[in-house]
């Protein structure tokens, strides 16, 4: 079955190019209001692509009250570049936010990673690794045995990120860049400090290393 988005935009010049760009590949619905869109919203879309000016209910108040029943990712297509915007746009509940003009296959690239998220997050509640360590990617937490491994929201996506690849090799600038996003404010180097805490958190629990340093190249899951 293919996934659904949701595109609502009050310039039916963009939403025609998005639709006629993201069609191949995914069912579209489309919503040239806001109003329009929060109606379509219960139609069950896995992902909206949602622009803030709009006349009437403009976009910010469409988030907040489709977040009452919508959990699929919600990301803002504007103009506005503020970063008082920005940080509005999440608190009403986005997930993204894209500056206009973009470019598609950016776009379609951020569409795919949210969506992939999704689909790891609906998967098995839990995974466990030498039957000593378990990551639970619904709830967000980790546990060794029955104690559980206090993590911060990053360093459990860190986790999270490796752990559904284990073997794989991520170098510093990918999980950065799948952690804090490509507009991530900061540099790669925060990845290095996020790993040694985890490591840490992890050694007062048990004695395995589960994060192994692939000199050179990166890190991978070692479970």
């Amino acid at each position: 079955m293919r996934q659904k988005l949701l595109i609502a935009d009050d310039e039916p010049g963009i939403v025609d190019m998005l639709c006629t760009y993201f069609a191949p590949r995914y069912d579209v619905l489309t919503a040239c209001s806001g109003e329009e869109a929060a109606r379509k919203a219960g139609q069950g879309p896995d992902l909206i692509l949602l622009d803030i000016n709009m006349p009437g209910m403009d976009g910010l108040s469409v988030c907040r009250t489709v977040r009452a029943h919508v959990t699929c990712p919600i990301l803002f297509l504007t103009a506005r570049t503020e970063s008082a915007d920005k940080i509005e746009g999440f608190r009403a509940g986005a997930d993204d936010y894209i500056v206009k003009p973009f470019d598609l296959d950016e776009l379609a690239a951020r569409v795919e990673a949210h969506l992939r998220r999704e689909q790891r997050r609906s998967g098995p509640a839990a995974a466990r690794f030498f039957g000593e360590l378990a990551v639970d990617y619904a709830a967000r937490t980790v546990t060794a045995g029955s104690e559980t491994v206090t993590l911060s929201r990053r360093e459990f996506d860190i986790v999270e990120l490796l752990s559904l690849h284990p073997g794989q090799v991520f170098d510093r600038e990918r999980i950065y860049e799948a952690v804090w996003g490509i507009d991530g404010e900061g540099s790669s180097d925060t990845v290095m400090e996020h790993i040694r805490k985890i490591r840490a958190k992890l050694a007062r629990h048990t004695l395995h290393s589960y994060i192994k340093t692939v000199w050179g190249c990166g890190y991978k899951w070692n479970g």
